[in-house]
């Protein structure tokens, strides 16, 4: 994998604004958190890279499986609004962040100008308030497990920064079953759980025309195929101008699958939705992720085995 637009150092004489590394206020709006100890390596990690970092009073509260109630996390949430740094991420997922989306003020959330950036249980937020205000957000890391793991992974870091200073122009991957494809549209999706999940509701966007991507974990092929039927029987993956498949990992086969993997749920795919499919975009509960800008337009492009995933386009 590689991504165009780190070339243009913070020296250039590009006529490209190259915006400060900036503040990270972390919150935890969905699962508790295990280890204190992973959250301080994240914090240093991410100084490391040059963002400072707070974080909310509640981050390592914890109630049941939750961090913190949902009182208190909905607070958390309402803080990070009101706060100095630009960036708010979410330590990690789990689950959660569904029981407060109609307790959301998602015209804050939209108006405070903050990126919020999360991923897995993270989806129902990025997709609630691009349903909700229009706005966008990104899917990406989140502390715990991409900053405060045993190793960073330094391309996710890389991609992280990129994206967060707006230098990240095209996001380039190996993508050799590819369809071929050249289209603009909505960048959305996430978790295919979570988009699921969110049929039906005010919180899924209404998106023709989108670039839709999906990841998944510990998800049996099969239910990664009965959660795209959903999609496909909702209408929903007919009005997409592309499919992008991130990674769908953790997963065991049974000896009764015969054969039935990720391969046929493609074929499946592919044979009844008519619409391009890409494979291979950097996505998932995995070390290597992209951060990816949820509710903008982008552009995806197959050639030779590659893609490429226009993020940034420079006036």
């Amino acid at each position: 994998m590689s991504h165009a637009g780190h070339e243009h150092g913070p020296d250039c004489d590009c006529g490209h604004q190259h915006a400060a590394p900036s503040g990270i206020y972390l919150i935890s709006p969905s699962g508790a958190i295990r280890d204190a100890a992973a959250l301080a390596l994240a914090r240093e990690r991410l100084t490391s890279i040059g963002f400072k970092s707070a974080v909310d009073r509640t981050a390592l509260a914890v109630h049941e499986r939750f961090a913190g109630t949902d009182k208190q996390r909905l607070a958390a949430i309402q803080r990070s609004l009101k706060q100095k740094h630009p960036i708010v991420m979410a330590t990690r997922g789990g689950y959660g962040l569904s029981r407060l989306l109609p307790y959301i003020d998602w015209r804050a959330v939209a108006d405070s100008g903050k990126l919020f950036i999360g991923q897995s249980d993270f989806t129902a937020f990025n997709l609630a308030l691009l349903a909700q205000t229009g706005a966008y957000s990104y899917a990406g890391p989140t502390a715990i497990f991409d900053f405060g793991n045993k190793k960073m992974d330094d391309l996710t870091a890389d991609l992280f920064a990129e994206s967060m200073r707006g230098e990240l122009e095209v996001l380039s991957f190996e993508s050799p079953d590819s369809d071929p494809v050249d289209a603009r549209g909505i960048l959305w999706g996430g978790n295919l759980a979570m988009v699921c999940s969110l049929i039906g509701t005010p919180y899924m966007p209404d998106i023709s025309g989108g670039i839709l991507f999906l990841e998944d974990v510990a998800e049996h092929p099969f239910r990664v195929e009965r959660m795209l039927t959903q999609l496909w029987h909702a209408g929903i993956l007919a009005r997409q101008q592309a499919i992008l498949l991130g990674r769908f990992t953790d997963y065991r086969l049974a000896p009764h699958d015969n054969g039935y993997d990720f391969p046929s749920v493609l074929a499946w795919l592919r044979a009844h939705v008519k619409v391009p499919v890409v494979t291979g975009l950097p996505y998932g509960h995995v070390k290597v992720k992209a951060t990816l800008p949820v509710g903008r337009k982008v552009g995806i492009a197959t050639e030779d085995g590659m893609a490429y995933l226009l993020i940034h386009e420079h006036a």
